[in-house]
């Protein structure tokens, strides 16, 4: 029966009325309702799923499955940032999965790795996400044969969950995969914990390619920087060779230093006879190659002094690397040891000064400030970088890196430049020469690409292992190798990173990160794609705090005409040194609490 008109008016406010009435009943301040339900359908989800996994004949029905997923889709959309957030993601994850054992169709285990990979990324310190993890690169390696992103995820967890209940489980199959590659036999036993210690405690190792060399590979140069405390050899050779190295301890007797000689198998000496370089920078003192075999090349480096040392290879064009640590004055010793100026000596006890000028020596002492920055462009010479719209990166970031050095200096910071003209100058020589030169802080700045034109805005990395494919993808383009070679590359930075710049590092991107976005936004609608962390070889191995901005996309049309203009490489360079201020201002701050 059709309802009055003239009723109709009253009857729609007085049905409002009531539900917001109980809306606000149930809907105190705190949000306690709001929660209540949230752990409501997650609870409701938990045991819907598991009842599931019981009931087989059920289990084989897709709608079964799909009213389970809609439990935690509610759990997690009514609080996305609470406590059951992650677990319904984790949850969703498991859901998918579950159907992808059963349906054996693709796009239920992509569905599954994506709400792994949201749950990882979105909370990354949750006590679940070793779990999540150990799901995604499980499903990787057995359904999508992606071997390399299970790699990458099982070194997540080994690097960043060492207390997981998931470590000793992501250990055995990264062991596995490692002798797969080696083409051993699989082994039953469990990989060692990946730890960095002093030389006596990995005095020696093998290292095999996957590529195996046909014929006698080329031992072309053998390249140095060298300082105080740090020493970087570069071994260039023409093709992957197995090799092995060894440490040997300083014999006082006989009047030896450290030696670590490294074996290249399949190897020659290019121009054949054997040759010695004295070296007089630094903790190398001495270079030996010789033929040490018809078919193995042997190369002798003698250090002063050496603490903690890490050989590894990289890639186009094949070369191994040697970075060499020598003990360094403790820096909290020097200042307890160096009395500032004017203070009193004697045996009675001195309370610590806190005067601006005793605070402002201590923080140099124990290196808490910025002085030196150096400043690097991206590419250069026969390495263009990006090119789009008539454009060449290695120009761009020049343009930038000059000017962002430039006002450096005018705020009273020590600038040094990996180059200032177009030459070129391979990545691994450009954090040795920041060690080298003891800078305080390394900024590499370039330009990004993608093959989607509409991509645009600003990113700043710092050096960890990639957490997402997209950043895979920018680490491969300046690193100049293909992505499926990141996974050779995350080994070495497991190792790497304990000795890095981690923390600062990852400070240090957020500050540049944020007055850079600022900076340009005044004028121009800036994408913030925020900060992201991947492996670097431009970054590795160096001793201070270090990122890399990605200051826009050359291959959007848009962002590419911004990039040309000197206006807005202005705005870019502000915003750089800004969050540089910041950084060093919040270092100073906390080193004199």
């Amino acid at each position: 029966m059709r309802v009055p008109e003239p009723f109709a008016p009253r009857l729609i406010p007085a049905i409002f009325l009531c539900v917001l009435l109980n809306l606000l009943m149930a809907w105190p301040g705190n949000g306690q309702a709001w929660a209540a339900t949230t752990a409501t359908s997650y609870k409701a989800g938990w045991h819907a799923f598991h009842s599931l996994l019981k009931n087989q004949d059920k289990a084989s029905q897709r709608s079964a499955w799909s009213q389970v997923e809609e439990h935690f889709r509610r759990a997690y959309a009514g609080d996305p940032e609470g406590s059951y957030a992650p677990k319904s993601l984790f949850y969703l994850g498991r859901v998918h999965e579950e159907l992808g054992l059963r349906s054996n169709r693709k796009d239920d285990f992509i569905r599954a790795v994506d709400y792994f990979q949201r749950m990882s990324t979105r909370f990354p310190n949750h006590a679940w996400t070793d779990d999540s993890l150990l799901h995604k690169a499980k499903i990787n390696l057995e359904r999508l044969g992606e071997k390399d992103l299970a790699y990458v995820d099982l070194l997540l967890i080994v690097h960043n969950h060492k207390k997981g209940d998931m470590h000793a489980q992501a250990q055995a199959m990264l062991l596995d995969l490692d002798r797969k590659n080696a083409g051993l036999p699989p082994q039953a036993t469990t990989l060692p914990p990946i730890t960095s210690g002093p030389p006596s405690a990995r005095a020696s190792g093998v290292v095999r390619p996957e590529v195996k060399t046909i014929g006698l590979a080329s031992l072309n140069d053998i390249r140095h920087r060298s300082s105080s405390d740090y020493t970087r050899v570069v071994i260039d050779v023409d093709a992957e060779v197995e090799f092995r190295y060894q440490l040997l301890q300083p014999n006082t007797a006989q009047g030896l230093p450290h030696r670590l000689f490294i074996d290249l198998q399949s190897t020659k000496l290019a121009g054949g006879p054997s040759r010695t370089m004295s070296v007089s920078d630094g903790i190398l003192s001495g270079i030996r190659a010789a033929q040490n075999q018809p078919d193995v090349a042997r190369v002798v480096l003698d250090f002063q002094d050496l603490q903690n040392y890490h050989v590894f290879t990289l890639p186009d064009p094949y070369r191994v690397v040697v970075d060499v640590y020598a003990t360094e004055r403790n820096p909290q010793a020097l200042a307890q040891a160096k009395p500032v100026q004017g203070a009193a000596t004697g045996d009675v006890p001195l309370a610590v000064s806190t005067s601006p000028g005793a605070v402002g020596e201590l923080i140099e002492q124990l290196g808490l400030t910025v002085h030196t920055v150096m400043i690097d462009a991206g590419h250069g010479g026969k390495d263009p970088g990006a090119v789009a719209y008539g454009l060449k990166e290695k120009n761009i970031v020049l343009s930038l890196a000059l000017k962002v050095g430039q006002r450096l200096k005018s705020k009273g910071f020590n600038v040094i430049y990996t180059r200032t003209t177009d030459v070129f100058i391979p990545l691994e020589e450009r954090t040795a020469m920041a060690n080298v030169q003891k800078a305080d802080m390394f900024v590499s700045i370039h330009v990004n690409a993608n093959r989607k034109t509409d991509i645009h805005g600003l990113e700043t990395y710092s050096l960890n292992l990639a957490r997402t494919q997209d950043a895979v993808r920018v680490a491969a383009r300046e690193n100049a190798v293909s992505e499926k070679r990141i996974s050779d590359l995350q080994v070495i930075l497991t190792d790497l990173m304990l000795n890095s710049k981690v923390r600062e590092s990852t400070d240090l991107a957020k500050f540049v990160q944020s007055a850079t976005i600022a900076s340009v936004k005044r004028s121009y609608n800036l994408k913030d794609h925020g900060t992201r962390e991947a492996p670097f070889y431009v970054l590795m191995g160096a001793k201070m705090p270090s990122i890399l901005v990605e200051a826009g996309y050359l291959t959007n049309k848009n962002e590419a005409n911004r990039l040309r203009n000197p206006r807005y490489q202005d705005m870019l360079a502000d915003g750089i040194v800004q969050g540089v201020l910041e950084y060093k201002k919040k270092i100073e701050r906390y080193a004199s609490l």
